[in-house]
């Protein structure tokens, strides 16, 4: 009896200072806080923001299930013979473009597969001279810069004259020199083929003198 005595008198001993700090907390009033300015009042609705986040994604922060994302390189222009950053961000190298000199004679060498002779002859770019039964016009003869790989190109255009007198197209595209074979005139008498390119004109050979 003497101890549940005891324990009643030390419960309301301790109740009394809990009534009156509930009844001193029940007379304040919780508000929230004002946001600052330039914010809307209420809560932000981002779907990007993660379970309880305030709202407001972090751009350090990787997105979910992915990767972080990468910073773009900055953009180079293109010089030639200059490393840039490729879209993936490896390194690229332009290359200069290839330079074309425009010459004004074409030679070519011929071939007599009866007699076996071989001669050598300049023509001029979009002039027509005669080897044997082959009419040969040159439209252009490029050759490349001395610091360049040599490349010695030419578009021809080359006509067979039959027995009859007849013309007829029997080759027509480009020649190279270092390829002669890569796009040869198919002839069963003769053949031509480029060997380089002038900037002069054509030598033409004099009449000897009359005996």
């Amino acid at each position: 009896m003497r101890s549940f005595l005891c324990a009643a008198v030390a419960l309301l001993a301790l109740s009394g200072p809990l009534a009156a700090q509930q009844s001193w907390q029940g007379g304040v009033e919780a508000q929230p806080l004002a946001p600052p300015p330039g914010l809307p009042a209420g809560p932000v609705d981002n779907p990007d923001s993660p379970p309880g986040g305030p709202g407001v994604p972090s751009i350090m922060e990787p997105p979910v299930g992915g990767e972080a994302p990468r910073i773009p390189a900055p953009e180079q222009p293109d010089v030639p013979g200059q490393a840039t950053y490729g879209p993936g961000g490896d390194i690229e190298v332009v290359q200069p473009p290839e330079e074309k000199i425009e010459n004004k004679t074409a030679v070519f060498s011929g071939l007599d597969k009866i007699t076996g002779r071989i001669i050598s002859f300049d023509v001029a770019v979009n002039e027509t001279v005669q080897f044997g039964s082959l009419r040969i016009t040159p439209h252009a003869c490029y050759t490349r810069p001395s610091t360049e790989k040599q490349n010695t190109t030419g578009f021809v255009d080359i006509q067979e004259i039959t027995l009859d007198g007849k013309v007829q197209p029997l080759f027509g595209g480009w020649m190279f020199a270092s390829s002669p074979g890569l796009h040869g005139v198919e002839h069963p008498i003769y053949d031509v083929w480029l060997t380089d390119c002038k900037q002069t004109a054509p030598v033409i050979a004099s009449p000897g003198p009359q005996q």
